[in-house]
């Protein structure tokens, strides 16, 4: 047993002081006792907050922050623009690279305060897109990632077997994405594998989009695994909308809310091309809108309306996607932000009970623990012991108490994070993770010599 005493600790209920938790040797949670007196072996630490799942992120991009910022030839960027310099990147990653690329961002999303993170994993296959003699060898690659960092994992192998709706071929850096369905169900299989040794992985299913994978077979593929969580990117952009639309007949949300059943499984990604109406119905699904506010702002991608869709009683969470900065306090005040911004007003999201920290941070504690498919979210009996500690003496935290410690987390510096705990381990001490040298050197390495080859 591990014993922690915390001075203040966000609880299902609110906010306790004195509060102790006791951490099983399976990485759950024993016991939670308010009002206790400390004992002699525990660990002391000012304020104790269950942890963030990011709930999507597609890690290999992290060795891409900061070069796609140069304006390209057309007469304005775009996602596309983007996407086509995405795609030459990836080209020439190995899965020795992969590794070391998937365990640096882990790391930062472990001092980001993020105790878990859902991998959408579509770089399956050798460039030109021969499969490895091992399907799953990239899948293995970041669950060893994970066995490095100790960073909680939701595996989701991607499905993706077309450039567009009109059943195009893959071409280019695509055609490491692409696998029939037989070979998905096989690289499912290879997945779970690797996750075994974990102990606390999991697996989950995702189609890349309504471009990459028709209807009937996004719908064979949730089929394949019942208990698991099904993401899926959905009306990111208006030329995608578009070409659903004239594809299918209906507007992504729609189709995938309509036709596809899409309910509390299911996590759609971005959706930030939305009706109202659409807004609406996602929210009354159950399903959990998956918002990447950093990476949808630096992709242009568009303002997600979380104004309308938390007033509708929505459920979201945040990830980091394309991994340009990681950080549980960067996405959620880049959410709120937006709101702001897009409205002309201050605290959209705050109630009248809730301040926008608490709001935020507790919407993002729920949605990211659905969408992994993790007992997390919560300090309570049972779940996974995945913590964040914050020094009360940060000095943006200095005399703050209850829900003022979200906001300064989340709008002030007091998102100086102290201590990370993911299912028990603890991977992060003084703000910096137990392994970050061996992890950043490698990577170090890795970047260097990508960057020389290009």
């Amino acid at each position: 047993m591990t014993e922690l005493f915390a001075e203040t600790a966000l609880l299902p209920d609110g906010w306790a002081g004195n509060v102790a938790v006791t951490i099983g040797a399976d990485g759950r949670i024993a016991g939670v006792a308010p009002g206790a007196e400390a004992s002699g072996g525990a660990e002391r630490v000012d304020v104790l907050l269950p942890a963030v799942a990011n709930l999507h992120s597609h890690a290999f991009q992290r060795a891409m922050a900061g070069l796609t910022e140069a304006r390209g030839p057309s007469a304005s960027d775009s996602f596309w623009t983007w996407r086509k310099l995405m795609y030459r990147f990836l080209d020439a990653l190995t899965p020795d690279d992969v590794e070391a690329i998937t365990a640096f961002a882990q790391v930062e999303m472990l001092e980001g305060g993020f105790a878990s993170v859902c991998e959408f994993h579509y770089l399956h296959h050798a460039p030109g897109g021969a499969a490895y003699e091992n399907l799953a060898e990239m899948s293995e690659r970041v669950a060893a990632s994970a066995a490095t960092t100790g960073i909680g994992l939701t595996l989701i192998p991607v499905l993706y077997q077309h450039g567009g709706c009109d059943g195009r071929a893959l071409t280019g850096g695509q055609q490491r994405f692409g696998n029939d369905f037989d070979a998905y169900g096989a690289l499912l299989e290879g997945a779970e594998t690797a996750l075994a040794p974990l102990g606390d992985a999991r697996i989950g299913l995702s189609a890349h989009s309504l471009r990459a994978v028709p209807p009937e077979t996004i719908a064979a593929m949730a089929a394949l695994r019942p208990d698991a969580p099904v993401h899926m990117h959905v009306a990111e952009q208006v030329a995608e909308v578009e070409e659903v639309e004239a594809a299918y007949g209906a507007r992504p949300i729609t189709l995938t809310l309509d036709r596809l059943g899409a309910d509390a499984r299911w996590c759609l990604i971005h959706s930030t091309q939305m009706t109202p109406d659409e807004t609406e119905a996602l929210a009354a699904s159950g399903a959990v809108a998956g918002l990447c506010p950093v990476t949808e702002s630096s992709l242009g991608d568009g303002i997600f309306d979380g104004a309308r869709y938390l007033a509708a009683g929505g459920r979201f969470g945040v990830g980091t996607d394309s991994n340009i900065r990681i950080a549980v306090a960067e996405e959620l005040r880049t959410l709120e932000y937006s709101q702001r911004l897009r409205d002309r007003a201050r605290a959209v999201v705050a109630t009248r009970e809730r301040t926008t920290g608490r709001v935020l941070y507790e919407g993002a504690l729920a949605g990211g623990a659905q969408a992994a498919g993790r007992r997390t979210g919560a300090i309570r009996p049972g779940a996974w012991a995945d913590f964040v500690a914050l020094d009360a003496g940060a000095p943006d935290l200095v005399g703050v108490a209850r829900d003022m410690i979200l906001d300064a987390f989340v709008f002030a510096r007091g998102d100086r994070i102290d201590g990370v705990w993911s299912a028990g381990r603890k991977v992060v001490t003084g703000g910096r993770h137990i392994a970050r040298a061996a992890v950043t050197a490698r990577y170090a390495a890795t970047v260097r010599r990508l960057l020389a080859d290009a």
